[in-house]
């Protein structure tokens, strides 16, 4: 880049002008974040090329969720009602919502293995932006999250689901979905970074996982709850996202509890993002 020095301009009103400063400054801020998202985009392809070669772990994230589905509903769906709603139709939102939630756990899983290899301090040392290992390694945990789900609409609609306002309200619904996906994805990322041992960050964040998702309104309403447990499982997260997802999908006032479930993705991404962040830079020194 040229480092020429340039005059100021006489302003009109007798001040000066740093145009071509200003403009300098804005194209090298320019092309630094291009940099940082082309060295996001090969940070993502590194982990989904990853994913590929262990299949295994891919078709675990998918079996597990099939597997509720099937309990839930013909096991125990008998047992469960729902007043005046259909309850495949009640469960399908939080399948998703417990889909996403749990494959946060690989996340963490992902990290931790790069911790334990070493190939993070690798990274440090090369010539590139240092939120791409981290915002690579949540976009292609993003890319797997939606191929889990689109699995799970089929298994939904196998099952007997169906979205009662249509495409339109399960598509705004999903996109709740992914974006708290998304969001608690980089948490996990925070939790995988503190802990070198795969398997230990499994072991961390799967009771956090229970906790949220089995508190929620995810499997029954939550007015099946005894009191003292409501007060924790209505004031969290997951309970949230369910809610606006059933909200839009099922038809009701959804415009309250989407934007409480926006809020919650959207804290929880700036939080998570910022501490995930902190904890890489800190890293080896």
């Amino acid at each position: 880049m040229s480092t020429i020095a340039m005059e100021p301009r006489q302003a009109a009103g007798g001040g000066v002008t740093g145009g071509p400063v200003t403009g300098g400054r804005v194209a090298a801020a320019a092309s630094r974040i291009a940099d940082a998202l082309s060295d996001t985009a090969d940070v993502a392809w590194r982990n989904l090329l990853t994913q590929l070669r262990t299949p295994q772990a891919l078709v675990f994230a998918i079996i597990q969720p099939v597997i509720f589905v099937l309990l839930f509903r013909y096991a125990f769906g008998g047992a469960i009602h729902v007043p005046g709603t259909n309850y495949v139709d009640f469960l399908m939102p939080g399948i998703f919502a417990q889909t996403v939630a749990f494959g946060a756990v690989g996340t963490a899983v992902g990290l931790s293995g790069d911790v334990r290899t070493g190939i993070l301090v690798r990274f440090r040392t090369l010539p590139m932006a240092r939120i791409a290992v981290l915002a690579g390694r949540t976009a292609a945990d993003l890319a797997r999250n939606l191929l889990v789900i689109a699995v799970m609409i089929g298994v939904g609609f196998a099952a007997g689901f169906r979205s009662p306002h249509g495409a339109g309200a399960l598509l705004a619904a999903l996109g709740l979905v992914i974006a708290f996906g998304y969001a608690i994805s980089w948490g996990f990322a925070s939790l995988g970074l503190r802990v070198s041992d795969p398997e230990a960050a499994q072991a961390a964040a799967v009771p956090v996982l229970f906790l949220l998702v089995f508190t929620s309104a995810a499997f029954v309403p939550s007015t099946a709850m005894p009191g003292w447990l409501q007060a924790f499982g209505t004031h969290q997260p997951v309970d949230a996202l369910v809610n606006a997802e059933r909200a839009l999908i099922l038809g009701g006032p959804a415009a309250h509890d989407v934007l409480i479930s926006l809020a919650w993705s959207g804290g929880m991404l700036v939080v998570f993002a910022l501490l995930a962040a902190r904890t890489y830079a800190r890293m080896g020194r």
